[in-house]
């Protein structure tokens, strides 16, 4: 059995990975992820001409390469705090995308979309029913489980033990 301190350094260890991992995912995936959920919803709203889908496409390409940038910075400013004073999820920073692709998509005028009560009482601001599920949402299923590495390893480094 491991001792205490060796325990922390692994969860640390795990952490860091894991971090790394999402980082460098967002900073890949999220620009795409930002057009493609913006396209979803227009094309599905039908309200827009071929002109105004263009215009759409490259206000979203703009916002999902700030959104992308943004929420990298916030990710590294949350993981250089100690496991202690990360007091938010990794999840819940990648899941604020969804204020570059909402603005997109109100920018354009495409109407908000009807969600069930459960998701307007958990996500108010998300009028478009587009909030990221897990990390695996922005297109690459192996970034889902490293939440869960996250996770694992921050009760590792704030307990000792496992």
């Amino acid at each position: 059995m491991q001792d205490a301190a060796s325990e922390r350094e692994r969860g640390r260890e795990l952490m860091e990975h894991a971090a790394g991992a999402i980082v460098d995912g967002v900073e890949r995936l999220a620009p795409a992820w930002v057009v493609r959920v913006v396209t979803r919803v227009a094309d599905v709203s039908g309200v827009l001409d071929e002109q105004q889908r263009a215009a759409l496409l490259r206000d979203a390409t703009g916002a999902g390469e700030a959104g992308a940038a943004r929420v990298a910075a916030e990710l590294r400013a949350l993981f250089s705090l100690p496991p202690e004073h990360q007091h938010a999820t990794p999840l819940e920073i990648v899941r604020s995308l969804r204020h570059e692709a909402t603005g997109v998509l109100a920018r354009a005028g495409v109407p908000e979309v009807a969600r069930d009560r459960f998701e307007q009482r958990a996500f108010p601001d998300d009028v478009y029913g587009i909030v990221p599920r897990s990390l695996a949402d922005l297109g690459d299923d192996e970034l889902g489980p490293l939440l869960l590495m996250w996770g694992l390893g921050k009760t590792r480094a704030l307990r000792g033990s496992m």
